[in-house]
């Protein structure tokens, strides 16, 4: 198998017990982000990996391939790297079980910058900011990449649209190397105080994709500083020294952490099926 999406699913959460079994629209949670997910053509796959009983039997009901894991797992990437360790796949996008509205064009053009750049072990995604409040919540993650992340022939086209291309455009063919991913405003604007102009950041958008090789690699590391600090596991990877590509696209939607976000949801559910 080329490419397998897989959706980790922690029934517990401290903010929001359970949501992923919440059911106002008559679906599942994890049920719409699996259908979403099925909407993508570059996997061959999609698997839903958890660690409660419950949601595999809620995932027989829409027929959903669902592998039950290990409850002890600290983080998504974990749980995926139990859930995948016997099959054979080369690329493992890791979405979020909580992002029901996931552009399934996302899904493929992550998938398709590791088939692109067969250097990189991993790649995520990133979207430019709409407000300096955004910048400012440390619940939405900031990342910095470098001005070209390509070490070949991609890199000097890239360069060159610069000259009749506005550099900064959301498309679907910029790609970089991470350098850092934060809670706090990056960069710091010391001439504004903090936060400057809103074209100077990207937001992280938390999706994953990994060569398997590397999925086993990374879980086997131990949690590094930065990343028990920042809270943010993707800081083990640039840790220990990985590249990891970074691809620009539009912020479509935001992940489901409370109950108020999901009530939010449900309400732009309702109104697009009856329109």
């Amino acid at each position: 198998m080329k490419v397998l999406a897989v959706i980790p699913a922690r029934y517990s959460s401290t903010r929001f017990a359970g949501k992923v079994l919440a059911k106002d629209t008559g679906k599942y949670l994890i049920q719409h982000t699996y259908e979403r997910a099925c909407l993508a053509k570059w996997p061959e796959k999609v698997l839903i990996a958890v660690d409660d009983q419950k949601v595999v039997d809620a995932a027989k009901t829409f027929g959903a391939e669902c592998v039950l894991t290990s409850p002890d797992h600290q983080s998504g990437t974990d749980r995926i790297a139990e859930a995948v360790a016997d099959i054979d796949v080369e690329i493992v996008v890791n979405l979020q079980g909580d992002e029901p509205e996931i552009d399934p064009d996302n899904i493929d053009y992550l998938a398709k910058l590791l088939i692109d750049h067969p250097d990189y072990p991993m790649a995520t995604l990133a979207a430019e900011f709409q407000t300096t409040e955004q910048i400012a919540d440390p619940n939405i993650v900031k990342v910095i990449v470098s001005s070209c992340g390509m070490r070949d022939a991609y890199c000097d086209k890239k360069q060159a649209d610069t000259n009749t291309h506005d550099a900064r455009r959301t498309t679907h063919n910029e790609a970089s190397q991470a350098i850092y991913f934060s809670r706090s405003p990056i960069p710091y604007d010391r001439d504004k105080s903090g936060v400057g102009d809103v074209k100077q950041y990207l937001r992280h958008i938390g999706i994953y994709a990994y060569r398997k090789s590397f999925l086993r690699e990374i879980t086997a590391l131990s949690q590094t500083p930065l990343e028990k600090i920042e809270k943010l596991e993707q800081l083990r990877a640039i840790e220990n020294g990985y590249g990891i590509l970074v691809g620009k696209v539009e912020h479509t939607c935001d992940g489901i952490d409370t109950p108020e976000q999901y009530a939010e949801f449900v309400k732009r559910y309702k109104e697009r099926i009856q329109t």
